[in-house]
């Protein structure tokens, strides 16, 4: 597994991240795998080469930090090994405070995350969304402590608007105060309205990029159908999956990356991961895997060259979208 520095920081991290949202409890989504069926993925994972691993605290409302923060210290020989990243936003309670990007639930948040994960830090500590009802200058000031305090050592940002993005750069700037280092945002091959202005700017600031979703929650791996949308429990279920694909240009796309999968005798998810790696300013897409083929396939996809016209044919028909995945 190849290893690239993390934007323009010191910090190494594999090619591929291993996403946890799928490890946790099935009790929050009926596609969450729990921690025995879990653990697996994680070992696989570090034994092949990764070293990065994202999570956040709501996902299976803490239950995947826990997960995560388990295997890795199981199965990880030292701390030094792996990067391991969280995010801080979504409500994890039903009080006002319990939510957000206010420096009273980040400085909860963060504590709360090493505890679960078992941990003294996070290496990259990032916001969810943008906070719309916090002041930024607050939220940097609340992050840049979190970093002085050794809870972090890197900060980043998830789905916002470019302008937003920023926004956060230039106040942290001014106040001299710790700088963003990565975005973590929607991009695939059937979502590329990030590079509009979100990859062009990330590029020209020198930011990491590790987008979520690159197989499109599943829809790129070629198995979701117009009329019903698929057999698998997340096919019938994710109805955000539902919200944000499913369009005549969505399967157009589709079949492009099974006719060069065909062609090239590997998998569609081989292929529309080694299309996102292959696009300038990418770091490390963030993979979620609940069956074995799919981190061998993100593993696999790693390695994959394409052509410039594979490149080409598989951009062809994609047809713009309107902003999906900021909130």
């Amino acid at each position: 597994m190849e290893n690239v520095k993390f934007g323009n920081t010191g910090l190494s991290v594999s090619r591929i991240c291993l996403g946890a949202m799928t490890y946790g409890s099935p009790k929050w989504r009926d596609w969450v795998l729990d921690e025995e069926a879990s653990r697996p993925f994680i070992k696989r994972a570090l034994e092949a080469g990764i070293n990065f691993f994202d999570t956040a605290d709501m996902y299976s409302l803490g239950a995947s930090e826990e997960v995560l923060g388990r295997a890795l210290g199981e199965y990880a020989s030292s701390r030094e090994q792996i990067v391991v990243a969280t995010k801080v936003f979504n409500p994890m309670g039903s009080s006002p405070n319990e939510a957000g990007l206010s420096r009273k639930h980040i400085m909860h948040a963060i504590d709360n995350s090493l505890k679960r994960l078992g941990m003294d830090y996070v290496d990259v500590y990032q916001i969810h969304r943008f906070d719309p009802t916090t002041p930024i200058e607050e939220t940097i000031e609340a992050l840049h402590d979190v970093v002085k305090a050794g809870k972090a050592r890197y900060v980043g940002a998830s789905s916002m608007y470019a302008w937003q993005f920023a926004k956060y750069l230039h106040v942290a700037r001014s106040m001299g105060k710790i700088r963003f280092v990565s975005m973590q945002n929607h991009y695939n091959l059937v979502y590329r309205e990030e590079e509009r202005e979100m990859m062009p700017f990330c590029r020209d600031e020198g930011i990491a990029v590790i987008p979520w979703s690159p197989l499109a929650r599943g829809f790129l791996a070629g198995n979701r159908r117009r009329q019903d949308k698929g057999d698998t429990t997340r096919a019938q279920s994710d109805d955000f999956a539902h919200m944000m694909y499913y369009q005549e240009s969505d399967f157009a796309v589709v079949d492009k990356v099974s006719e060069i999968a065909a062609r090239r005798g590997v998998s569609n998810a081989q292929v529309a991961l080694a299309w996102l790696l292959h696009q300038p300013g990418v770091t490390a897409p963030i993979v979620g895997a609940s069956k074995p083929h799919h981190l061998e396939d993100a593993i696999s996809a790693a390695a994959l060259k394409l052509d410039e016209g594979d490149l080409r044919e598989l951009a062809r028909p994609y047809t713009p979208h309107r902003v999906l995945g900021h909130r």
